[in-house]
């Protein structure tokens, strides 16, 4: 994210059947363990995932984001090199996040990016409903799913 001084970083761990953000974190530095730190919060919240997909970047093919995937019995899958659809759900949130936060809030440093993505985040999860999941709201549908599962 483009900031007045330098970028700042945004991660999230997102539920492909809901669309749910199970968790997202901003950083001024992409580097493993602040991957590793967002998704360990994620489990711990929500449960380990059966599979994480990932793009190829040095962060996520690191050994110390890998071996804790693997370390927790994830199946860790990623993309092909050159291969952005088959990140198509997170390259969507990416998408809205920017169409519909971002670009009409011109950030001032790191904690502006941060309240404002706590905000969309929030919205996004809780109010606004998605034409690909039959107009539901990702918590709904991501509730109904923990339930099932359980």
């Amino acid at each position: 994210m483009p900031m007045k001084k330098g970028f700042m970083y945004l991660t999230a761990i997102i539920d492909l059947y809901s669309r749910y953000v199970v968790n997202w974190s901003v950083s001024n530095s992409m580097d493993a363990d602040w991957c590793r730190n967002c998704l360990e919060e994620a489990i711990e919240t929500h449960e380990k995932p059966e599979i994480l997909n990932t793009d190829q970047g040095s962060q996520f093919t690191s050994e110390v984001f890998a071996n804790f995937v693997l370390s927790q019995d994830i199946k860790l899958s990623m993309d092909g090199k050159g291969r952005a659809i088959d990140n198509a759900f997170i390259e969507r949130l990416w998408r809205s996040v920017k169409y519909e936060k971002l670009y009409l809030n011109p950030l001032k440093d790191g904690m502006d990016l941060y309240l404002l993505m706590a905000e969309y985040f929030n919205y996004y999860n809780m109010e606004r409903r998605h034409t690909s999941i039959k107009d539901q709201r990702p918590f709904d549908l991501y509730q109904i799913t923990q339930k099932q599962v359980a």
